[in-house]
């Protein structure tokens, strides 16, 4: 199997992935987990260690799934994918460790200073999702292969679809955001956000030094 030229692995466990973040994501973010996958598997040619490629694909693949109303719990929503990601390869009988790791991918998709000090799988689903959203690795890629991954999936007006369902979890679980990247788009998009300062919580707490 094969995608903008790119061959991936053909398993039950990627296509039911596939079925699940197509039937659950709008398009712009099906597409964008898609490229971010494909933008992984180029990065891993240069990779000191490959990671296991089909743990890349369901992590990169379900990577978002906490940014739907099925998975939308009471957790940051790189966590409530992380756990939706979990309940899945459950499931399927994959091993805990596999499983710890493409949890651990999710929940850290967001924190490359920590994701790009973890396991291969984890590295790299961070890697190729930075590619996608912030262009950070793209001079890695040829420009052959961009254009291959951007016509297969394209963008489909990405940047304000994502920037919209960003602002509307900051609208719906302002706490869960104010130590990760949501924070950035509360402040600057959504009227009444008013995140805690930490420099404000360390100096309020009930410890006279």
């Amino acid at each position: 199997m094969d995608f903008a030229g790119i061959k991936v692995p053909d398993t039950a466990l990627v296509h039911d992935a596939m079925d699940l973040s197509r039937s659950l994501l709008e398009p712009f973010l099906f597409n964008h987990v898609m490229r971010s996958w494909l933008f992984g598997i180029v990065l891993t040619e240069s990779a000191a260690i490959a990671p296991d490629a089909e743990l890349l694909a369901v992590a990169a693949i379900l990577h978002d799934l906490g940014l739907t109303e099925r998975y939308n719990g009471e957790n940051r929503f790189e966590v409530d994918g992380a756990n939706a990601a979990r309940e899945f390869l459950k499931e399927r009988g994959i091993s805990a460790q596999q499983t710890q790791l493409v949890w651990d991918a999710i929940a850290l998709h967001t924190t490359p200073t920590l994701a790009l000090h973890k396991e291969p799988v984890v590295v790299i689903t961070h890697s190729g999702i930075a590619v996608d959203v912030l262009g950070a690795g793209l001079n890695r890629i040829s420009r052959e292969k961009q254009q291959a991954i951007l016509t297969a999936f394209p963008r489909l007006a990405f940047k304000d679809g994502f920037k919209g369902c960003l602002c509307n979890v900051v609208r719906q679980k302002p706490m869960t955001v104010v130590d990760n990247i949501l924070r950035d788009f509360g402040i600057r998009y959504v009227e009444g956000f008013t995140p805690p300062n930490f420099a404000d919580l360390v100096a309020g707490a009930p410890f006279s030094e």
